[in-house]
């Protein structure tokens, strides 16, 4: 698939960290530094791009860690 699936699933653990992080702070109030201009924004799209970045980086995840061979136990 690709050479390099470590550098991809660190990328997923980032979008997928980085999300939850930026999620639950919202909810107090408090907002990350680099994703500030979000909420400048809109408090919506905030929300959906902080959503898409969690699962975004799950399916990252999951798909650099899968083997897609079809070897079935």
């Amino acid at each position: 698939m690709l050479k390099n699936k470590t550098f991809w699933t660190i990328v997923g653990f980032f979008l997928a960290g980085t999300g939850l992080i930026a999620l639950m702070l919202s909810l107090v109030g408090v907002q990350l530094a680099g994703l500030a201009w979000l909420s400048k924004i809109s408090g919506l799209l905030a929300f959906l791009v902080h959503l898409l970045m969690v699962l975004g980086g799950f399916v990252l995840i999951y798909l650099m860690r899968s083997d897609f061979r079809g070897d079935d136990l």
